[in-house]
């Protein structure tokens, strides 16, 4: 699933579209980025092409990425997956590939962790996820893998998160399992 460095460049048509739907959505939901400038962002991601492509692909799968934030000391804008639920493109996936390869049988098609690379992205941290969550309401349906620390990663564990009952709920499950109700959010920075 990995594309090669080369396949990493939007068509000028489809960073048009992609910008579009970038800055409408930017507008529509002020409240995750108050204070931000639209104009400043397009100019940051019109001159980083790879992420670029990573921001399309976040769209792809059904992330609905958007700007939560900015890194001062990098000088970097920070999107995450801002999706209702799950994303849908990215549902069905064990966490990582040390879970996909200890599957014997009805291996999925891909891991959470391997997606997330191959895109150019990060899976969100619980402290991420939880961020997140003070600017909507995220994953009422579904659950999201998110890193898991290595202490639980090396017991064969994995961590998820889902919000039910007004509250932000963590839990646990072997790397190998995975359901159709729960895919991954990711981060970009740009």
């Amino acid at each position: 699933m990995n594309k090669t460095k080369s396949n990493k460049k939007l068509s000028a048509e489809q960073a048009e579209k992609l910008f579009s739907i970038l800055k409408t959505r930017f507008e529509k939901n002020i409240n995750r980025h108050k204070g931000f400038e639209w104009a400043k962002i397009q100019t940051k991601l019109e001159t980083n092409a790879d992420k670029l492509w990573s921001l399309h692909e976040m769209e792809r799968t059904g992330g609905e990425p958007d700007v939560v934030g900015f890194d001062k000391k990098t000088g970097e804008y920070i999107f995450y997956d801002c999706s209702a639920e799950s994303p849908d493109g990215r549902r069905s996936f064990c966490y990582d590939r040390k879970a996909l390869d200890s599957r014997k049988e009805h291996k999925p098609k891909n891991s959470a962790m391997d997606m997330a690379a191959g895109m150019g992205i990060e899976i969100l941290s619980e402290e991420q996820y939880r961020e997140l969550q003070t600017l909507g309401e995220f994953d009422l349906k579904t659950s999201s893998w998110v890193k898991t620390p290595e202490a639980i990663r090396k017991l064969g564990g994995a961590v998820f998160c889902d919000r039910r009952y007004d509250h932000v709920f963590v839990y646990h499950n072997g790397a190998e399992s995975y359901y159709a109700a729960r895919g991954f959010r990711g981060m970009l920075k740009i």
